[in-house]
């Protein structure tokens, strides 16, 4: 059955997902790339960036996951890019070049219509105005029977779990504190939510809980 899930979702040890003071040269934020150190050595992090080598093991086992049985993905708009406000033009289609790492439909939230974007290896970036229930019907609409997957920013992450959406959460904690910036679970009360933790596993350089829902 078609589940909603959120893969390798790195956060801080006092729970931040980005750090604070975010800008077009520090996407996430303050020490906000320092959290997903644990992932840039991995074998499969690697070979989206054309490399042929990387680490194997834990880390990049959960990497992998990330794209397993995937029909669609939905993120929101600063996960796409910096741009704000109303769209400039269409030049810009996203961080990751041509090639993007999906390979399927893609539903970006944003508040402004812009038409949809197909770029090399089966991504179409489609911008979605109506929420994030208009981009869950959306989606899974198109995923084929398959998964979807809740790809970020903090922000979209917690509108889906405040409505209690997603099925299964996998949170990397990475040992380290970021202070301030965007805090994954504040005001949101997880067990009422019927969240709880299935497993904990220690990675190479992060630790891997899971999260499902009652």
């Amino acid at each position: 059955m078609s589940k909603i899930t959120v893969m390798n979702f790195t956060i801080s040890l006092d729970g931040f997902g980005a750090g604070a003071d975010q800008s077009i040269e520090i996407p996430l934020g303050a020490g906000g790339e320092e959290l997903h150190t644990w992932m840039f050595p991995t074998k499969r992090f690697r070979k989206m960036g054309g490399h042929d080598d990387g680490t194997e093991g834990i880390d990049n086992g959960f990497v992998e996951k990330a794209f397993e049985n995937v029909g669609a993905w939905i993120m929101g708009r600063n996960m796409f890019g910096p741009v704000r406000g109303a769209w400039p033009d269409d030049n810009w289609t996203g961080w990751w070049g041509k090639n993007p790492p999906y390979h399927v439909p893609v539903f970006v939230l944003t508040h402004h219509e812009r038409q949809a974007v197909t770029m090399e290896g089966g991504t179409v970036f489609n911008f979605v105005t109506g929420g994030i229930e208009a981009a869950l019907e959306e989606a899974r609409k198109a995923t084929n029977g398959k998964d979807v997957r809740i790809g970020g920013g903090v922000s979209t992450i917690r509108q889906f779990l405040q409505r209690g959406y997603i099925d299964e959460l996998h949170l990397a904690v990475s040992p380290r504190f970021l202070g301030s910036g965007e805090h994954l679970f504040s005001g949101i009360d997880m067990l009422s939510l019927g969240y709880h933790i299935t497993s904990r596993t220690e990675g190479e350089l992060a630790t891997h809980m899971m999260i499902t829902k009652d």
